[in-house]
């Protein structure tokens, strides 16, 4: 983990697009076991209704969830700041077509007029963020009043700059150590593989910038820009699951993701 200064969104951006290829190509073999059964399956298990609705996903990498949305019945569009991912994400729309409007821009700055969508959703794409406020104040002006705006993130409380696994005699984490918790002020960019990944692929590591905030922070900036709180979420693999796919159990001793989901007030009483 290396700490740097706040990046802008355009820095932001040319990590993720040194990181797209070789992410598309291992996602799309199956390999972010966390994503498959842990966080995405959670995150939908808790999503209201949104057949028939108009929804904005922020931070849609290659698509993969933005396309899950679009199979339940919302009209999505989606964004991400890296062209590389939007290019992937065109690229499967035109093989998969699900009426799906993909676009590269920030989150900073979102390109449509107020009170545009039913929903947004952002999937672990905030935490890689800079500016959060300024992102929170966007979704606010771009959800109808009534919208609700749900996202995953890294949990903060169990996911810090320092952790360390613990294990017993017979190899089985039973707890972890963590430190850090408040020294959140500058962005990290974290080096990190899949762990499902083939051990023998050539490829380099991710480079991933990373913002570290603390619980009331993010509730905090969701909170000022207007929102409610509606509901929060933390998913927690099954053991079954965890015995398959060991590296899961991790997500077994402290929660991984946490997710929220925030409405803005439709101005009823």
């Amino acid at each position: 983990m290396n700490k740097n200064k706040n990046l802008t969104a355009e820095e932001t951006g040319r990590y993720w697009d040194g990181n797209a290829d070789a992410w598309t190509e291992l996602v799309r073999a199956g390999y972010d076991h966390y994503r498959d059964l842990l966080n995405t399956p959670g995150f939908f298990s808790i999503l209201p209704d949104i057949k028939g609705k108009l929804g904005l996903d922020i931070g849609c990498g290659e698509g993969h969830n933005t396309r899950l949305l679009a199979k339940v019945g919302a009209k999505m569009t989606a964004l991400d700041i890296s062209e590389r991912f939007i290019l992937h994400a065109r690229g499967r729309e035109n093989i998969e077509t699900l009426g799906i409007a993909y676009l590269a821009s920030p989150a900073q700055t979102l390109p449509f007029d107020g009170d545009s969508f039913d929903f947004v959703t952002a999937f672990m794409s905030l935490m890689d963020m800079p500016e959060i406020e300024r992102v929170f104040g966007e979704v606010f002006r771009v959800l109808k009043p009534g919208g609700f705006f749900q996202f995953s993130i890294l949990h903060p409380c169990f996911i810090t700059p320092t952790r360390k696994n613990v294990f017993d005699t017979a190899g089985k984490v039973v707890a972890a150590e963590l430190a850090g918790y408040f020294d959140g002020d500058k962005c990290s960019v974290d080096e990190w593989m899949f762990n499902g990944a083939p051990a023998n692929r050539p490829v380099d590591k991710f480079r991933i910038p990373y913002y570290h905030r603390t619980l009331s922070e993010w509730l905090n900036i969701a909170l000022g820009s207007g929102l409610t709180l509606e509901y929060c979420h933390e998913p927690c693999p099954g053991e079954e699951v965890a015995e398959k796919y060991p590296s899961l159990a991790y997500a077994r001793v402290t929660a991984f993701f946490l997710h929220l989901r925030f409405r803005k007030n439709d101005g009823k009483l």
